[in-house]
């Protein structure tokens, strides 16, 4: 467990946060783990739990192997992100868009959360991916992912695009797929833009979202990371704030935490 700093800490990166006027957010499994989305590596994680289940997210075995498909889609229509709500966190991370401050929030999280909890979804950068879409891997069309699964509900295991019968999949960057590319470039250019980056619960091990830390430490902004737990940039961060994510981000943007 990460020790929180004392009052004097997080009265410090307060202040760095309230004169940055353009702070780039990068959020991290940890962020959704709270509204309860499990992550995948954690102790209680999908992985960690079923390692079998990492065949699910690897594009080939997708592609291939219907079983791995019918699987994934029973699982699609359990989802904890279907019933999961925005916890404090995200709703100081809206705050610190409502005071102008906030550059975009760069996320590796695929629920929908940000938005939902109220941040402009142009500001929103999903590198990888959406659970809320679904996407034809032979033609490239996309449709709302409630629409498949009210199919799949409805009994078919393994719903095929409409118009073309090509296999469809969430919108979400599997092993194997390239994030895109346009999402990445505006994830960089908002890294390499910012005055202060907030990296709120992600060990940074994962690139190349972790990679944006180094983009932003050469541009000169301040590196800021908030986890309950090390990262791979505790020693080149300026801050690590330790505990709960919804407890702790209100503190740091100016808004107070709930009893």
């Amino acid at each position: 467990m990460g020790t929180a700093p004392g009052v004097t800490g997080l009265e410090q990166v307060a202040g760095w946060l309230a004169e940055a006027p353009a702070v780039t957010v990068l959020t991290g499994a940890g962020m959704s783990t709270e509204s309860g989305i499990p992550d995948f590596r954690g102790p209680d994680g999908l992985w960690t739990k079923d390692p079998s289940a990492r065949r699910l997210f690897d594009l080939e075995a997708y592609r291939s192997d219907p079983g791995v498909r019918e699987q994934a889609w029973r699982r699609r229509t359990e989802h904890p992100a279907w019933t999961a709500r925005p916890h404090r966190g995200h709703a100081a991370l809206v705050a610190l868009e409502r005071a102008g401050r906030l550059r975009a929030v760069v996320t590796q999280n695929i629920d929908g959360l940000h938005q939902l909890a109220g941040n402009d979804p142009g500001l929103v950068l999903e590198l990888h991916g959406s659970i809320h879409r679904v996407e034809c891997l032979g033609c490239g069309r996309t449709v709302p992912t409630q629409a498949v699964l009210d199919r799949v509900r409805a009994g078919e295991a393994d719903p095929s695009c409409t118009p073309c019968g090509g296999i469809l999949k969430t919108a979400t960057v599997s092993f194997g797929q390239s994030l895109d590319r346009d999402v990445l470039a505006e994830a960089v250019d908002a890294a390499a833009n910012a005055e202060l980056l907030l990296a709120v619960g992600t060990t940074l091990t994962v690139r190349p979202a972790a990679s944006l830390v180094d983009v932003a430490l050469r541009a000169g902004a301040r590196v800021v990371v908030v986890n309950d737990g090390p990262t791979a940039y505790d020693g080149r961060a300026a801050a690590r704030v330790g505990g709960r994510i919804g407890q702790v981000l209100p503190l740091l943007v100016g808004e107070p935490a709930a009893a």
